[in-house]
C-alpha cells in the first residue's frame, strides 16, 4: 500500500459500483426504508464548491452506514436548473441558458461521480426538463383551481436601469444584482400564492417534526403569529371630504394597554389612505417627495431596527383616539410596511423603542401610561427611555391601576362593545410573490381571455349563475379572464428564443414572442394571450423529493391519463418512502425554501395525493465552509478552493474525510491546508496497518495469540467503544468526533506489536462510509477470494457489546485547593472513601499535606477529589 495510486483505485471502484448498481433503491423492499435527502445543487458554471462536498459526503456516509445496517436506502440526486444565476450567466456570456444548463449538468455529474457518492442515479431529475416541469405546472393549476393562486397589484423591487422587476434575492444592499443601480418600488401585476391560508398549520405542525431548534425558530419568526387587538381610528381631514372607504384606519397592536399613550399615527408610504387622499394633505409636495425617497429603500433597510427612523406629517389630517377622543397627528413613515398589520401603527413613544426614537427626533409628545410597581407616584419628568415591559396603567382613565394583562382584556372588550375594535391575530408572513419577469423559468400555464373575463365578472356580480360556476373554477372566478391551460396541453413549453434579454418594459422577454403569446382561449375558442411571467426557481424545488419517489412512473406518464391519477395510482410508493427521514441543507434555505415546500406538501395532502401533512421528519443543516482567511469564499477575494484540485492532489477519500473532520457539522468552519495533510497521513496510516497482518508472501495470518493478555483486553474494549462511538456519531451527524474516534483507534492499532484481522476488519467497516474507495480496496486485499462485484457495503455493520464498551477505569484527578497535584488510575465507579484512601496514600499528595488539617473535601464521582487544608 506504499504506492497507493488514489486516482486509479478510486476510478476502479466508482466504475464497478456503477456497473453493479448497488446503490439503487427498491420500491417496496421488505427491508426497513431510509429516505436520506440533500438539497439538490443549483447549477452554476463554476461547478461544485467545497460546501457541496461537505453536505453530500456527510449524508453519503449516513446512507452507506444505513445500507450496511440492513436498510433499503434512497439517496437521490437531481438538478435545480431554472432561475436567476443561469439567466444572469447567459446574459453575461451570450451562451443560451439551455446550453449552459446542459454543460453544467455534465460538469456537476462528473464531479459528483468523482467523489464516489452513492447516489441512486436511476432517479435523476432536472427541473428545466419539460417532462418534469409539466408536473410543476399541473400542481400550480391545482392551487389556481382552489383559489390559492391569484393575481394582484403589489409593490415590487424595480430596477430603473434594467427596467425589470427583481425578486428579493436579486436585491443586494438595496441595489440591482445585475447592474448595481439603486432599486425602487413600483406597483406591478404579480401572481401570488396564498400561503397565509396555511399559516397556523405551518406553525402547529412544527411540533410533529424533528428540526434543530434554530430551524424551528426561523420558521416561527418568519410566520410571526401575533395575538392582539385591532383598533379603529376615525380620520378627520380639516372638514374636507374623505373617500368613503377611509373614514377609519385600522391598526393592529399587541399592546392595547398603551392606547392612552398614543400621540400619533404612522402609515406606510404605500398605504391606500395616502394614495387616495393625498389631495387633502396641506404639505402634499413634502409628502410626495418623502414617498418617492422611500421607494428607493429596500424593505430590509426600512425595517432595520438600528436605522434612524424618519417620517413626514400629513398636515391637516388627524386621527381620533377611540378611547379618549383625543386628536392625534397622522404621519407617513417608511419603517412601517404596508403588508403587515394593515400598514399602520399607533405611536406610543413612552413604551416602544422605535416610537421613542421618532418622537425624540420630531418633538412628538411622550406620555407615560405604564409604570412598574416601584413607580408608585407619577412624576412630572417623563422617562428618558421607552419602558417596554408590562406593568400597571396610569394616565388611563377608568383603567388606572390595572395590570397590563388585565387591561389588555378590559380595553379590548370596551372597544368590541362599541364596534371600535376587537381581538385579532396577525402574521408577519405575507402571501408569496410567485411571478418572475424573466425568461429562464417554468411558464405559468394561464391564458387571458377578454370574453371569459366578462362571463366571470358577471358571475361575481350576480353570484348566483350556477351554469357559469360550473364552467369556471374558483380561481377563474376570482381572477376574471384568466383561464387554466387544460391538462392535455401541458406542459406549456418554454420557447427557444435567441433574445432572452429583459424586455425594457418590465415584462418577461416572452412577451416579445408574438406567435407564442397569441393563442386561442381553451374555453371559448376566441383570441387570447398567454401569461408571459415565469415561475420562481423555488417552484421546482418545492416537490422534487416526491419526484424522486415517482421518477419511473412520471417518465412513463401518458397524456391520456390524468395527472391526478398518476399520484393516486402510485400513492402506495409515496406511502412507502415518505416522510423523508433525514433532510440536510444550508441554513440559508431553512426559512423560505423549507416554508414553501412544507406549504406545497400540505396542499397536496389536502388533495389526498400524499400520505402525510409534513414532508420531512428530520431537518438538519450544515455550516458554511469558509476560506483559510475566515471570509466567505469568493472569486473577488481570490480565496476559492476548487474541489477538483484537492481530489487530484490527495484523492476523493481524503477530501471527504477532511470535510467531515473539520469541525461540528452544523457550524461554519475555515479551510485549513495543514489539517488536510493530517487527514492524508491518517489514511496512509490505515493503509499501512495491513502490513501487520501479512507475511512476506502476502497471505493473511492471525496473530491474536502473540498479543499480550493486557494489550488484547485493552484493544477489545477500545474496539467496542469505537464501534459504539462511531455508530452513534454518524446517526447524530457528529462526523468530526466519529473521525476523531477512528484516529484514536488507528493510533492504538499502530502501537501494538501484532494485529488481528478482527480488529482490522472492524476498522475497515467503520471507516467505509467515510472513505469508501480505500475501505473497498483494503477489504478486497484482506479477502482476496472476493469477486470485485462483491462490496464491503454489502457487509453487516459491526455491533458493539455494551458491557465490553463500558469504561472500566478512569484517571482520578487529585487536587489540593483546586490545583492538580496527582493523577492515579482508578475504577470508574470508585467511591469517595476509596478515593480518599488513594489520595492520602499518594507520596505526591502527602508532601503537600504534611502538618496540615483537612477542612473540606470535594468529591466529583468518576472525575476528581479535591482536598482543602
Amino acid at each position: 500500500m506504499e504506492n497507493y495510486n488514489h486516482q486509479e483505485i478510486e476510478q476502479k471502484w466508482q466504475r464497478l459500483w456503477e456497473e453493479t448498481k448497488i446503490y439503487q433503491a427498491n420500491d417496496f423492499d421488505p427491508r426497513p426504508k431510509q429516505y436520506i435527502l440533500i438539497e439538490f445543487p443549483y447549477l452554476s458554471g463554476d461547478g461544485l464548491h467545497v460546501g457541496h462536498v461537505r453536505s453530500y459526503s456527510a449524508l453519503d456516509a449516513l446512507s452507506r452506514k444505513k445500507r450496511m445496517e440492513g436498510y433499503n436506502v434512497l439517496y437521490p440526486i437531481g438538478w435545480d436548473a431554472f432561475g436567476l444565476p443561469t439567466e444572469n450567466y447567459a446574459l453575461k456570456t451570450g451562451i443560451h441558458p439551455i446550453d449552459i444548463t446542459k454543460k453544467n449538468i455534465e460538469l456537476f455529474k462528473r464531479q459528483l461521480k468523482g467523489l464516489g457518492l452513492s447516489f441512486d442515479w436511476s432517479r435523476e431529475i432536472n427541473t428545466s426538463d419539460p417532462d418534469y416541469y409539466k408536473w410543476t405546472q399541473w400542481i400550480f393549476l391545482k392551487f389556481y383551481e382552489k383559489g390559492l393562486a391569484y393575481v394582484a397589484e403589489i409593490p415590487i423591487n424595480w430596477c430603473p436601469s434594467c427596467k425589470i422587476g427583481l425578486a428579493n434575492e436579486e436585491v443586494i444592499n438595496g441595489k440591482c444584482e445585475r447592474c448595481g443601480a439603486s432599486v425602487e418600488k413600483q406597483e406591478k401585476k404579480q401572481w401570488m400564492m396564498k400561503i397565509t391560508a396555511y399559516a397556523d398549520r405551518l406553525l402547529q405542525d412544527l411540533e410533529t417534526v424533528d428540526y434543530l431548534d434554530k430551524i424551528k425558530t426561523q420558521q416561527i419568526n418568519w410566520i410571526g403569529r401575533s395575538q392582539g387587538t385591532v383598533v379603529k381610528f376615525k380620520i378627520s381631514g380639516n372638514s374636507r371630504a374623505l373617500s368613503a372607504s377611509h373614514q377609519f384606519i385600522e391598526v393592529f397592536t399587541t399592546r392595547i394597554d398603551t392606547l392612552f399613550g398614543v400621540t400619533a399615527l404612522v402609515l406606510a408610504p404605500e398605504h391606500k389612505f395616502i394614495i387616495d387622499n393625498l389631495s387633502l394633505v396641506d404639505n402634499r409636495q413634502e409628502v410626495e417627495k418623502y414617498i418617492k425617497a422611500s421607494k428607493k429603500k429596500s424593505e430590509l433597510e426600512r425595517t432595520d431596527l438600528d436605522k434612524e427612523k424618519t417620517g413626514a406629517p400629513l398636515k391637516g389630517v388627524y386621527a381620533l383616539n377611540p378611547i379618549n377622543g383625543e386628536k392625534v397627528p397622522v404621519w407617513v413613515g417608511d419603517y412601517v410596511i404596508a403588508t403587515y398589520g394593515g400598514g399602520a401603527v399607533m405611536v406610543v413613544p413612552a413604551h416602544d423603542k422605535r416610537d421613542y426614537a421618532l418622537a425624540q427626533k420630531y418633538g412628538l409628545e411622550i406620555r407615560q401610561v405604564i409604570k412598574t410597581p416601584k413607580q408608585k407616584e407619577e412624576t412630572k419628568k417623563e422617562s428618558e427611555q421607552a419602558f417596554t415591559d408590562y406593568g400597571f396603567l396610569v394616565n388611563s382613565g377608568e383603567f388606572n391601576g390595572l395590570p397590563s394583562e388585565k387591561a389588555i382584556e378590559k380595553i379590548t372588550d370596551w372597544l368590541e362593545r362599541r364596534d371600535l375594535g376587537g381581538k385579532a391575530i396577525h402574521y408577519k408572513l405575507r402571501d408569496w410573490v410567485f411571478s418572475r419577469q424573466h425568461y429562464w423559468g417554468e411558464p405559468i400555464p394561464l391564458i387571458f381571455c377578454e370574453n371569459c373575463k366578462k362571463l366571470a365578472e358577471k358571475f361575481k356580480i350576480q353570484n348566483s349563475n350556477s351554469e357559469i360556476k360550473k364552467e369556471f373554477s374558483q380561481g377563474e372566478i376570482l381572477n376574471p379572464g384568466w383561464i387554466a391551460v387544460p391538462e392535455k396541453d401541458l406542459p406549456v413549453e418554454l420557447p427557444y428564443v435567441k433574445k432572452y434579454q429583459p424586455s425594457q418594459t418590465g415584462e418577461s422577454p416572452l412577451a416579445n414572442i408574438k406567435e407564442w403569446v397569441e393563442t386561442k382561449c381553451p374555453k371559448c375558442g376566441r383570441p387570447a394571450r398567454r401569461e408571459t411571467d415565469t415561475m420562481p426557481n423555488w417552484a421546482g424545488s418545492n416537490w422534487y423529493f416526491l419526484a424522486y419517489c415517482l421518477a419511473t412512473q412520471m417518465k412513463e406518464f401518458k397524456s391520456a391519463e390524468s395527472f391526478q391519477n398518476i399520484f393516486l395510482k402510485n400513492k402506495d410508493i409515496l406511502n412507502y418512502w415518505l416522510p423523508v427521514d433525514v433532510y440536510n441543507g444550508g441554513m440559508e434555505h431553512t426559512t423560505l425554501h423549507l416554508l414553501y415546500s412544507r406549504f406545497w406538501h400540505k396542499f397536496l395532502f389536502d388533495l389526498g395525493l400524499v400520505p402525510n401533512p409534513e414532508p420531512y421528519a428530520r431537518r438538519r443543516s450544515h455550516g458554511m465552509v469558509l476560506a483559510e482567511d475566515g471570509r466567505k469564499m469568493s472569486k473577488s477575494f481570490g480565496n476559492v478552493i476548487n474541489p477538483d484540485e484537492i481530489v487530484a492532489a490527495y484523492g476523493a477519500d481524503v477530501l471527504r474525510v477532511y470535510e467531515m473532520f473539520m469541525g461540528p457539522f452544523d457550524q461554519a468552519i475555515a479551510w485549513d491546508t495543514k489539517t488536510i495533510k493530517g487527514v492524508d497521513r491518517f489514511l496512509a496510516k490505515v493503509r499501512n496497518l495491513i502490513l501487520k497482518i501479512k507475511n512476506k508472501k502476502q497471505k493473511i495470518q492471525i496473530k491474536d495469540k502473540e498479543i499480550s493478555k493486557t494489550e488484547s483486553d485493552k484493544l477489545e474494549q477500545l474496539k467496542h467503544q469505537t464501534i459504539k462511538k462511531v455508530s452513534q456519531d454518524l446517526d447524530n451527524l457528529r462526523f468530526n468526533t466519529a473521525v476523531a474516534a477512528l484516529m484514536e483507534y488507528v493510533n492504538q492499532l499502530s502501537a501494538v506489536s501484532r494485529l488481528s484481522t478482527d480488529h482490522f476488519e472492524v476498522l475497515i467497516l467503520l471507516l467505509a462510509p467515510l472513505a469508501p474507495h480505500l475501505s473497498e480496496e483494503l477489504w478486497h486485499q484482506l479477502h482476496p477470494d472476493l469477486s470485485e462485484k462483491q462490496s464491503v457495503f454489502q457487509e453487516k455493520w459491526p455491533e458493539f457489546d455494551e458491557e465490553s464498551a463500558r469504561q472500566k477505569q478512569i484517571e482520578l484527578i487529585i487536587q489540593i485547593n483546586g490545583k492538580i497535584r496527582d493523577k492515579i488510575a482508578a475504577e470508574v465507579d470508585i467511591s469517595e472513601d476509596e478515593a480518599k484512601k488513594i489520595a492520602f496514600e499518594s507520596p505526591k499528595i502527602q508532601k503537600y499535606l504534611m502538618g496540615k488539617e483537612i477542612k473540606k473535601i470535594i468529591f466529583v464521582p468518576g472525575k476528581l477529589i479535591n482536598l482543602c487544608p
